[in-house]
């Protein structure tokens, strides 16, 4: 391991916990409304519930098969590593619980009211004893554990109502599970939204459940299973059907080890030896949580309010905007004109789909082929493309069944696709194909030409409203010709292909990084980089970021996620400033500028400066060749970087701090939100154009503009994958 590289890198890990640390400031910012403040407690916890199935179960796998591999950034063990994350997880846990408690307290005189049993008024005990009796009870499965009761296998995530049973004089376990198939809250008669957790309800009625036993100790629990399962860790056979092998995969998720056990009340020293020698885990992987251990009801109860009743509690509703460089008319006659750069969610994701449609019924396009990784439940991509199956246009998917959590989506639509006519491919045993690139292919009069898509995001039309990412379509033939090789190396199984314009991973997209990083090396001072990503921690970039910044190369990074580098360390990152957006919208794109003025060289793509991405993945960016959409990126950039509201910048220790909140206060997606609302075709500006806009805004404005948030266009966020 190379000692040098530790005096400026952290560890992923506990820089994934800052990330959701910020996520959590999110729910604390009085600024945010309640509503939304309560949906960032429940993104929060859904990011550490996927942290521990993923990366808690990795490294659980790693302590026990090379248990003295140490970390190549931060130097610690397997063990160290688990170690370090319950330290520094146990404090977000109470964190989150304040905060969770402030936000419903002050819900509460907006007629939003989460309850505990005793907070319950008399006719409201009756309606939910009632309730319990004639539609919950009934379809309960309780046990006792003992001799002859087995202690059942607990499902991930799942909530179970937990007892302590006394008959005579002797004592068991018993345990109910939260049946999967009702409400996760019981909604109270009135006015009022009034609701309360059905696993509340059920441990007030445990007497009823175990009538003939004296209970004590009720308390319910979550387990957490390692859900790390990857394919190449099954015996694969030649003649395995890929899609079955997924849904054994599946499968197995389900029975895998625990490794974080949810408790709602304390546990008396029996009952923790209890769990610890059943699960096989320690004290410090057992949580009390004081908060309802799911949370995905919040995302419900918007719907469940009256109009008038949610206006002041949510952002003001925001629809993505028309591009104001798409028309009406031809997309394909518009794209063969000029390239065009579409902005999620600013903008919509129609024009895309609208392609899609056309060429599908278009009689001189002959091939569409597109790389699928995450798509939404209800897919009009899907369809346009089965249509175009159906009307003779070879259609050819290659579709990642391994996008984690949404295998099973995937599945489906493969199947969907398949019986349509098109041609389904799965990529690699061993690289996921992470691309999302679209090649349509034509004859214009007796010519080959195409139009071909690249961007930074997923096909989901449901997360190109709420995840900010670019699309690029382009009639350019140079690159056309490399998508239509790429397509046919994924089709031969050929990872190793030549391109000119593209960049690939695994095999050239990290050397081109690293190599037009080079460049700027070489002039020194004038050197610039800019990149934003999700995560960074490519030891490979790391190091070369740092050599950069010592031949005095300006750097700013956009990292809105991990970071495993870390800036102002005296003679090795000296000139790097790395700054985290978090926001209304998941920041997503993956842009990469090399240069200033003429020589500017712009990228944008899929793939993240990490080393699943740069070595393991097949990953696909362009380069950025009309001059109006390179700046028009250059725009984005600078609004990001002039951001004051919601970036955070990283210090030299590994820990965030806000800027200096002075005029003019720049949130960088109310500003761009605001520009869509607003677009005009000519929309490049000069680099002060954003600053001048804000100029005369005064510190007390900040705060009215900051509280109404919910009524203006001026603030925004949603947070995840």
């Amino acid at each position: 391991m190379d000692s040098n590289i530790l005096n400026f890198t952290q560890n992923r890990e506990l820089s994934w916990l800052k990330f959701n640390q910020r996520v959590l400031e999110e729910a604390q910012d009085p600024s945010v409304p309640l509503l939304e403040r309560m949906k960032f407690v429940a993104i929060f916890t859904s990011n550490l519930d996927e942290f521990f199935m993923i990366r808690v179960g990795s490294l659980f796998d790693m302590a026990h098969t090379d248990a003295n591999t140490r970390d190549s950034r931060s130097g610690m063990t397997p063990h160290e590593q688990l170690e370090q994350i319950f330290k520094t997880v146990a404090p977000l846990y109470k964190e989150r619980d304040k905060t969770y408690a402030e936000i419903k307290k002050q819900l509460h005189p907006y007629g939003i009211c989460g309850l505990d049993f005793k907070e319950l008024e008399q006719q409201e005990k009756k309606y939910v004893k009632k309730y319990f009796k004639e539609q919950i009870l009934p379809v309960l499965s309780p046990q006792i554990v003992d001799a002859n009761h087995p202690f059942p296998h607990l499902l991930n995530k799942e909530i179970y109502v937990t007892a302590t049973l006394k008959l005579k004089d002797k004592s068991m376990f018993g345990i109910v599970p939260v049946p999967q198939f009702i409400s996760d809250v019981l909604y109270l008669p009135g006015h009022d939204l009034r609701y309360i957790r059905m696993e509340k309800v059920i441990v007030e009625y445990l007497n009823l459940v175990f009538s003939q036993y004296e209970v004590s100790e009720p308390n319910y629990i979550c387990v957490t299973r390692n859900a790390d399962v990857a394919p190449d860790d099954e015996a694969l056979e030649v003649n395995d059907d890929f899609r079955h092998l997924m849904k054994q995969t599946l499968h197995k998720r389900r029975k895998m080890s625990v490794v974080r056990l949810e408790t709602a009340e304390k546990l008396s020293p029996e009952n923790e030896k209890y769990f610890c020698d059943r699960f096989k885990i320690r004290p410090n992987q057992i949580f009390r949580t004081k908060i309802p251990m799911k949370l995905s009801y919040i995302f419900t109860i918007s719907g469940e309010l009256p109009e008038a009743m949610k206006r002041p509690l949510s952002y003001q509703p925001f629809a993505p905007q028309n591009s104001p460089r798409v028309q009406d008319g031809s997309l394909m006659k518009q794209i063969k004109r000029k390239d065009i750069l579409l902005f999620y969610p600013y903008e919509s994701m129609n024009p895309f789909l609208k392609l899609i449609k056309e060429a599908s019924a278009d009689p001189n396009v002959m091939t569409i082929k597109i790389t699928i990784y995450r798509l939404a439940r209800k897919a009009r991509l899907v369809e346009y493309l089965c249509a175009a199956a159906e009307n003779g246009k070879e259609v050819t998917v290659l579709i990642e069944l391994r996008a984690r959590f949404d295998e099973q989506n995937n599945i489906g639509w493969s199947e969907r696709l398949e019986e349509a006519g098109c041609r389904v491919i799965y990529g690699f045993d061993d690289y996921k194909v992470h691309s999302k690139i679209c090649l349509i292919t034509y004859r214009n009069r007796n010519e080959i030409q195409y139009i071909t898509q690249i961007g930074t995001g997923n096909y989901n039309e449901k997360t190109a409203a709420m995840y900010t990412d670019l699309s690029l379509m382009t009639a350019d033939p140079a690159i056309g010709r490399d998508a239509t090789e790429f397509f046919k190396n994924m089709s031969i199984g050929n990872l190793s292909g030549n391109y000119n314009y593209l960049i690939v991973a695994p095999t050239s997209l990290k050397q081109k990084v690293l190599y037009l990083m080079d460049e700027e090396i070489r002039k020194g001072t004038s050197g610039r980089i800019i990149m934003k990503m999700n995560s960074l921690t490519d030891v490979d970039f790391i190091r070369k970021v740092s050599e950069a910044s010592v031949a005095g190369v300006r750097i700013d990074l956009i990292v809105r996620g991990i970071c495993c580098l870390l800036p102002g360390i005296p003679g090795y990152t000296d000139n790097v400033r790395i700054m985290s957006i978090v926001g209304r919208y998941l920041e997503h794109p993956r842009i990469f500028s090399f240069g200033t003025g003429s020589e500017q060289k712009i990228y944008i793509g899929s793939a993240d400066m990490m080393t699943r991405n740069t070595e393991k993945r097949v990953e696909v960016a362009t380069p950025v060749l009309d001059e109006d959409i390179k700046k028009q990126i250059n725009h984005y950039l600078r609004i990001m970087l002039n951001d004051n509201v919601k970036a955070r910048v990283l210090q030299s220790n590994g820990k965030y701090r806000k800027k200096e909140q002075k005029e003019p206060y720049i949130d960088s997606q109310a500003a761009l939100m605001d520009e869509a609302l607003h677009a005009r075709p000519e929309i490049h500006r000069d680099e002060s154009s954003i600053l001048e806009k804000l100029k005369g805004i005064r510190l007390p404005v900040l705060k009215g503009i900051r509280e109404r948030i919910h009524q203006t266009r001026r603030t925004g966020i949603t947070q995840s994958k």
